[in-house]
C-alpha cells in the first residue's frame, strides 16, 4: 500500500495463474476478467506484462523467464504482431538448446493456438506482441 506522500506506486503486471486469452487488439489483451495494455508473456507461473514491442526485441535475455521454466514448457508460441516475422538465430538456438520448439506466427494466430493447447493441458508458453 502507498504511504502518504509516495504517490502512485507502479508494480510489474503479473497474473499468477494460467488463463486463456479472451480478446486482443487496441494495443492490449483481455484475460481472466482483466485487461492489460501492451505485450504479454504467458508461462506456467502466470501471465506477465512484457516490454517487447517488436520482433527485434525478442532476445534470449528478454525471454529468460521462459528459459527459467523450461522443464514445464515444450512449445513457445511467438505472436509477432500483425504479420509473421522470423525469430532471430540467437533466440531459435537458445530455445532449441532448452528443448523448446519456438513457433512464430501472427499474434492472432498465436492467441488462437495458445488457447487450444492450453485447453488440452499441453506444456505451452507464449509471448504475444500487442497489436492495434
Amino acid at each position: 500500500m502507498a504511504q502518504r506522500g509516495e504517490g502512485i506506486v507502479v508494480r510489474d503486471a503479473h497474473f499468477p495463474d494460467r488463463a486463456p486469452i479472451d480478446a486482443y487488439g487496441n494495443g492490449g489483451f483481455r484475460f481472466a476478467d482483466m485487461s492489460h495494455r501492451g505485450s504479454i508473456l504467458c508461462v506456467p507461473s502466470g501471465i506477465y506484462g512484457f516490454a517487447a514491442a517488436s520482433a527485434e526485441d525478442l532476445t534470449p535475455e528478454a525471454l529468460d523467464k521462459v528459459l527459467s521454466e523450461q522443464e514445464d514448457i515444450s512449445v513457445l508460441l511467438v505472436g509477432t504482431g500483425d504479420d509473421l516475422k522470423p525469430l532471430s538465430a540467437a533466440l531459435r538456438s537458445a530455445m532449441r538448446d532448452a528443448g523448446i520448439s519456438a513457433d512464430p506466427m501472427s499474434t492472432g494466430a498465436a492467441v488462437r493456438t495458445y488457447n487450444v493447447l492450453l485447453s488440452e493441458g499441453r506444456p505451452v508458453a507464449a509471448v504475444f506482441l500487442a497489436v492495434d
